[in-house]
């Protein structure tokens, strides 16, 4: 054998074995536990986009990072629209969904929900100088701004009259109450109130009555009750070792009840 052909046989050898080292990488990345987490991530306090750090943030952005520290899960976050959590889990391009949904029974025939993570209720949004909109009944026959797909524009639906329209995030349905386009925004509870606080919009204020309790769940495909269950669990321990009342805290400024 020529040293020109044993040179040529040592560079093929070398070349095969940078590529056996380069599919090893690529089969231990595969194998990396990763959830992946969709939220509608306009909702405050709940799911945002920090504007500095451009990081999606909020109350269950931060359960969900603890939950899946808990169970020994790197979480990755994505942005759906609320109506298409719930398609992104059947087609499984989602492992869970966190993003303030309220646990229904119609919901509960497509998903499987966690135990309630978190206490609501509706609650009305209308312009300062209103004085005829003080509850839910005064709302017939009125123009009505809500987020789709929520319990908030299921329950505008039900409203004698009422001129409901619907939009994809509650920023745009406040731009709308702004503008004059409607005389209410349905929304639940801390969403309003958040929005109130943090937007500093004197022109708003918030309807005193608050309307239908109801409880938010972390939602996982029908199909993935195990993973239904690890959730679960890591909820539960996070109660127990605290970390659950640190973040309700951080974002709600007290103890949860």
């Amino acid at each position: 054998m020529s040293k020109k052909i044993a040179t040529y046989l040592l560079l093929a050898v070398f070349i095969l074995s940078l590529g056996l080292v380069g599919c090893g990488k690529q089969t231990n990345s595969s194998t990396a536990k990763v959830l992946r987490v969709g939220a509608e991530t306009t909702f405050p306090p709940f799911e945002f986009q920090d504007e500095t750090s451009k990081e999606y943030t909020g109350f269950d952005m931060d359960l969900a990072r603890a939950i899946g520290k808990q169970m020994g899960y790197e979480v990755q976050i994505q942005n759906i629209g609320f109506d298409g959590l719930i398609p992104a889990l059947d087609a499984g391009t989602i492992d869970m969904a966190a993003s303030a949904m309220t646990i229904t029974d119609e919901r509960a025939k497509k998903v499987n929900f966690s135990q309630p993570y978190y206490k609501s209720g509706l609650s009305i949004v209308v312009k300062s100088s209103n004085a005829v909109i003080n509850g839910f009944k005064d709302l017939e026959g009125k123009r009505i701004a809500v987020q789709i797909g929520t319990t908030g524009a299921e329950a505008a639906h039900k409203i004698k009259n009422a001129q409901v329209r619907e939009f994809n995030s509650s920023s745009e349905a406040y731009i709308e109450l702004k503008n004059n386009g409607v005389d209410a925004v349905v929304n639940d509870l801390p969403v309003n109130a958040y929005y109130l606080t943090k937007s500093g919009d004197k022109d708003a204020k918030l309807v005193s009555e608050v309307a239908n309790s109801e409880y938010y769940g972390l939602a996982t495909a029908k199909k993935n009750t195990e993973l239904n269950e690890k959730v679960n669990k890591a909820l539960d321990e996070l109660k127990k070792n605290g970390e659950y009342e640190k973040i309700y805290i951080k974002w709600f400024g007290k103890k949860p009840e």
